[in-house]
This record gives C-alpha cells, structure tokens and sequence, in this order.
C-alpha cells in the first residue's frame, strides 16, 4: 500500500506543488484562462488529450473542432472520463466539466457544438496535456 494520497485526497497545499500556478487557478479554484493562451488549441496531431491534474485520458483528438472561441473543443469526452455538473456562479447558469478521477475544474459544455452530439466541451488548456499517437 502507498503511502501517496490519491488525487481526490490530495489537499490544496499538495496540489499547488504539483500543479503550476495557472493550472491550480483553473483545475482547483474554476479558474479560467485567456481565450488563445493556449497552444493546446492549435493542436492538430492525432493523440489523446489529458488531465494535466491526475492524467487520466479525457478527449481524443478525432473529436477535437475549432470552434473559433479561442480555447480548445471537443465534441464529446472518452466515456466515463468527464463529469458535469450545474455551475450558478456569476448570475447565469452553465454546465461545469471537470475530471471523473481528480474533480479538477476543465471548462463548461454548451449546446452549440457540431453533430453528432450538437455539444462543445470548452476546455481550458491548461487544465490538459496532450500525448500524441506514437
């Protein structure tokens, strides 16, 4: 047995070591990042986008689009690998998604994406790696 806590026990000082700080702003206080500031949104390789928290594999980069907001979409996440949940902050309601394993902040999903599922995961890239095919 490991004496490593899993991601989900990790407390905030552990995560602010491991984490840099625009990553800890994004993945564990909802932070959000500049539109463009990502160089995750002119990712064109085929490969596997992940938590930059905990690693897990949330998006594959076949179901990548530009969706010219200016952080990276994706039509629909790997099953299983992202979570959503009602966000109420300032005075509107979205719908928040964040990593299945860790619980870390990744973006907000809207209904305005392209077929097959009309959805648009907008992520943060910060709160992703990317570890294209080999």
């Amino acid at each position: 047995m490991s004496d490593k806590p899993s991601d989900a026990e990790k407390t905030r000082d552990q995560w602010k070591d491991t984490l840099t700080p625009e990553q800890f702003h994004v993945l564990r206080e909802h932070g959000t990042e500049r539109p463009g500031a990502s160089p995750l949104n002119a990712e064109k390789r085929k490969g596997t986008f992940r938590c930059a928290g905990c690693g897990q594999s949330l998006f594959e980069s076949e179901t990548k689009f530009e969706s010219g907001t200016g952080w990276p979409s994706f039509w629909i996440p790997i099953e299983g690998a992202a979570e959503t949940t009602e966000d109420r902050s300032f005075g509107m309601t979205r719908v928040e998604a964040h990593c299945s394993r860790c619980g870390g902040h990744l973006g907000h999903v809207f209904e305005d994406g392209p077929r097959p599922t009309g959805l648009r995961y907008c992520m943060n890239g910060a709160a992703l790696t990317f570890a294209p095919d080999e």
